[in-house]
């Protein structure tokens, strides 16, 4: 197990199994084979993060199993004489709209705690979610859980840079990210709104627009570029430019004046070696 991994909750990988998160894994299967339960004997957790499912994808669900039925058991836990599930409710709903009365689940002896990580892990591997959605979910490992980006990169097969940005999603107003869940904006034309002061103006003009994440590119360079250009030179007084001539003649060493408010500045000598700043240090004692 690598040392990622070993982060991850209590045994979190022996729950799942590997990086894949293949039900059927053989760590699984080592606690003993399946049970086949009547559907009325399970209930989705509480717990469950997730409260919408896509009903396109439910609908296809449905369909593959009326015709080939349930390929992977669902992850379940023993609780007041029923199952609660751990991890397959959308199988478990599909399962119900298909008319199947028996299911097959796999009991495991778990806390609340894991039961959450389980499902959202679950939830960033197998649903649809929409970029903010996916966002949180990361967010939520990381603050919850103690999960690191690195670990979460190796179980969920994203590049620890494709988490890196979509945490910054979450940085976003709330109503761009309505429009993230809204699927009126993608997560590539999200990534270039973050920490503009007029992002909103911005999404609102890509929506209306239809533009694509390469026109939104070249809009906020273009913006940014305009922005440098109106930025006004800095002028610098003139009597700090003649004192730094002065100390430059005085210590043979570059010298910056900056000016601060009410008359307060700061004086930096820039020196290379030891007996430079030795130099300046002897200089400044015969002055005082």
């Amino acid at each position: 197990m690598t040392d990622e991994k070993k982060g991850l909750g209590r045994g979190l990988d022996s729950l799942l199994g590997d990086d894949t998160f293949d039900f059927l894994d053989q760590e699984i299967k080592g606690d003993g084979a399946p049970l086949t339960v009547d559907i009325s004997e399970l209930y989705p957790s509480p717990l469950q993060p997730r409260k919408e499912f896509d009903q396109e994808a439910l609908d296809s669900l449905v369909e593959s199993i009326r015709e080939k039925g349930i390929l992977q058991p669902l992850l379940v836990r023993k609780n007041n004489g029923k199952y609660e599930i751990i991890a397959g409710e959308r199988r478990y709903r599909a399962s119900k709209i298909a008319g199947l009365n028996d299911i097959p689940v796999i009991v495991k002896d778990i806390d609340d705690k894991e039961v959450l990580e389980v499902a959202l892990i679950e939830n960033l591997i197998r649903e649809n979610l929409s970029p903010i959605e996916e966002a949180e979910g990361f967010s939520r490992l990381i603050q919850e859980f103690s999960h690191t980006q690195e670990a979460l990169s190796q179980v969920i097969g994203k590049s620890r840079s494709q988490i890196a940005n979509s945490l910054r999603l979450l940085t976003l107003s709330d109503s761009i990210k309505d429009m993230l869940k809204a699927g009126k904006l993608t997560a590539g034309h999200a990534r270039n709104l973050v920490g503009l002061d007029n992002a909103e103006e911005l999404a609102k003009k890509i929506v209306a627009g239809g533009l694509n994440v390469r026109q939104v590119e070249q809009l906020v360079a273009k913006q940014k570029n305009q922005s440098s250009e109106k930025k006004p030179e800095k002028v610098k007084n003139p009597d700090l430019v003649s004192l730094e001539e002065e100390l430059l003649k005085e210590f043979n060493l570059k010298v910056k004046i900056s000016a601060g408010k009410n008359n307060s500045g700061v004086v930096s000598i820039r020196y290379d070696s030891i007996d430079e700043l030795e130099w300046v240090i002897d200089i400044l004692e015969r002055r005082v």
